[in-house]
C-alpha cells in the first residue's frame, strides 16, 4: 500500500540500467545474483522485494532497454519514405550494437543465446520482443504501400524479416568484435538488396 514501509533507498531506474549491463555481458543464465546485486548496489532481499525475482527483473531490465537503447527504431518508423525507415534503422543500429559505453551487441540477441531447460520461457519472451519490432517495421512498411512509396506487389512481412535479420547479424558481428566501420559497410550492400527486393515485391 503506498505510503507505508520504509522508502527504496535507491533510484530503480538506474539500478535496472546497471542489471542491464549484467545481462548484457552475462546472459539471463550467466547472470549471476551476486553479480546481479553487486552492480544495482543492493542487497537479495531489496533486489526481491523492488523487482520480484531474477526473471521479472530480467523482464524489466528488457522493457527499459528497447524504450531507452532501442528509441532508435521507433524513430526510424517515423521516417517519411520506406527507404527513409530502412535506412535510418539499419545504420543506426550499427551504432547501437558498437557504443563504446555499452557492451556490444544487443541485449536482445545475447541475453537468451544461451537459455537451457528450464529457461525456455526466456528464450520465448525473447524471440517475442524482437517480433514486436519486426511486426511493427511490416506494418510501416505495409502504410508505404498504401501510400504508393513502395510498389503495390512488394511483400512488407518478407522485407521487414530481411531488415531484421541484417540488424540481429549486426548484433551477433558487434559482440565478436567487428567495427562500427565494417558494419556500416555491410549495411550499405544490404541497402542495395533491400531496394532491388521492394522492386519486385521480395521474390
Amino acid at each position: 500500500m503506498a505510503g507505508r514501509g520504509r522508502p527504496r533507498g535507491f533510484d530503480t531506474d538506474t539500478a535496472i540500467d546497471h542489471a542491464i549491463e549484467v545481462f548484457w555481458q552475462h546472459g539471463y543464465e550467466g547472470a549471476s545474483l551476486d553479480e546481479l546485486t553487486g552492480a544495482m548496489g543492493i542487497n537479495r532481499p531489496s533486489l526481491y522485494a523492488a523487482f520480484g525475482n531474477k526473471e521479472q527483473l530480467f523482464r524489466l531490465a528488457v522493457a527499459r532497454y528497447a524504450e531507452v537503447d532501442m528509441a532508435y527504431a521507433r524513430e526510424a518508423l517515423e521516417q517519411p519514405t520506406a527507404a527513409d525507415v530502412v535506412t535510418s534503422l539499419l545504420h543506426r543500429n550499427v551504432d547501437a550494437v558498437t557504443r563504446a559505453d555499452r557492451p556490444a551487441g544487443c541485449l536482445t540477441v545475447q541475453g537468451g543465446t544461451a537459455c537451457g531447460a528450464g529457461n525456455e520461457a526466456i528464450a520465448d519472451f525473447l524471440a517475442a520482443s524482437r517480433l514486436t519490432g519486426e511486426r511493427a517495421l511490416a506494418d510501416r512498411l505495409t502504410r508505404s504501400i498504401a501510400d504508393g512509396d513502395l510498389p503495390a506487389e512488394s511483400d512488407p512481412v518478407a522485407l521487414a524479416r530481411f531488415v531484421m535479420v541484417v540488424a540481429e547479424g549486426n548484433a551477433v558481428h558487434a559482440a565478436a568484435g567487428t567495427s562500427a566501420e565494417e558494419l556500416h559497410e555491410s549495411v550499405d550492400i544490404a541497402l542495395k538488396a533491400f531496394f532491388a527486393l521492394q522492386t519486385v515485391g521480395g521474390h
